[in-house]
């Protein structure tokens, strides 16, 4: 792998540094190079390929925003052997602690950035003599994202859409439970489904949802700071419902009090949040009984339970 590595980065040296670190999914190390420090997670599975291209896209659309830190990808490189390696940017992390506050607002800014280009844009195009906007990231008026993204290992269903609610619906919510059917068959899942299907609309009576590009996977295990700021990291990306990425933040803790009330200070909480961050949560919950088995279909059961109460 090393020898390849070398080819691939154009680089004569390339010592391990002995930092290494990864998740449930791939694992990680980080090398001294000619042109500086990476960090190369690696993974052998086959769906490597397409899990590392729509981790760098989604990289690559956060960072373009010039919002919140992520660490810049270098390149997905093929194993001769099978599988896939990522390199990136290697940054010095640690956990979250005195940039929470700045996460929140940053959060805030990377969420609004779509619709401020929007406005910018409608702006530009009512004053006479002006060219469309100039910034390097463009305007984006549906749902989706350009390429695959993966929540874990499992590929979402980015298609672009021009309603949110159909979006989130089908190929978010019942693209999970076609995978739980498939495994477990299970009869109770199938049925408070095909009555809270109907429900979904009722939770967005009143508000409006602008495309906002997300991380997608913003639990406490991928954020973290460095000595400039805030980072966050193993991104999921797509352009969705800003309120969508509070729905696994709230899940597995990790978060301040300072980094919500910052976040809430840029966009404040429409009415029905509470309903529709159960809503989202559910999403996580199927994720994780399709990831990890049956320990999660209680949580599961429980939410959609409680939506159609």
């Amino acid at each position: 792998m090393e020898a390849k590595l070398k080819k691939e980065l154009g680089t004569a040296m390339l010592k391990p540094t002995g930092h290494s670190g990864g998740g449930c999914i791939s694992e990680g190390q980080s090398y001294d190079t000619d042109s500086g420090r990476v960090f190369v997670k690696i993974n052998h599975k086959s769906e490597a390929k397409l899990m590392f291209d729509g981790e760098m896209a989604s990289l690559e659309a956060i960072g373009k925003t010039e919002t919140v830190k992520v660490p810049k990808p270098v390149k997905v490189i093929e194993l001769d052997r099978g599988g896939c390696v990522f390199v990136m940017e290697h940054l010095d992390m640690r956990g979250l602690s005195k940039h929470s506050t700045h996460l929140g607002e940053q959060l805030a800014d990377l969420h609004l950035h779509n619709k401020r280009q929007m406005e910018k844009l409608n702006k530009e195009q009512q004053t006479v003599g002006k060219g469309a906007g100039q910034s390097g990231v463009p305007v984006v008026e549906k749902f989706g994202f350009s390429v695959t993204t993966c929540c874990g290992y499992l590929p979402q269903e980015n298609e672009w859409q021009d309603d949110w609610v159909a979006f989130y619906s089908r190929q978010r919510l019942q693209h999970q439970l076609n995978m739980v059917e498939k495994s477990y068959g299970d009869r109770e899942a199938r049925e408070l489904w095909a009555k809270l299907q109907l429900k979904i609309p009722q939770f967005f009576t009143d508000v409006e949802v602008v495309p906002a590009l997300l991380h997608g996977d913003l639990w406490g295990g991928n954020v973290a700071e460095c000595a400039e700021g805030p980072v966050i990291f193993d991104p999921a990306s797509f352009y969705g419902h800003s309120e969508y990425e509070l729905g696994i933040a709230g899940m597995f803790g990790g978060f301040s009090s300072s980094f919500y009330s910052a976040y809430h200070e840029k966009i404040p909480k429409a009415p029905g949040f509470a309903k529709r961050n159960q809503l989202y949560q559910l999403f996580h919950y199927l994720n994780h009984w399709n990831h990890f088995g049956g320990g999660y279909r209680g949580s599961s059961i429980r939410i959609m339970k409680d939506l159609l109460k």
